[in-house]
């Protein structure tokens, strides 16, 4: 249990190459990431800006159906 295997260090370092392979890659995926919660917030605030406009109307009252079962 002190130890990693060389099982662990094969995916830690293919982790590391995932994440660090290419120049830019991840930072480019922290720019989407930040695109995505600047869309959130700016959607949370449009929400917010909107008019209320009319109330709700209630609905009808249900209108008595006939038996569907034929005799």
């Amino acid at each position: 249990m002190g130890g990693l295997s060389p099982i662990h260090w094969l995916i830690i370092l293919a982790v590391l190459l995932l994440v660090f392979a290419r120049p830019g890659k991840l930072s480019g995926f922290m720019g989407d990431a930040a695109k995505g919660i600047r869309a959130f917030r700016e959607g949370l605030k449009g929400d917010e800006d909107k008019p209320q406009g009319e109330a709700a109307k209630p609905l009808p009252p249900p209108t008595p159906e006939k038996d569907p079962i034929v005799r």
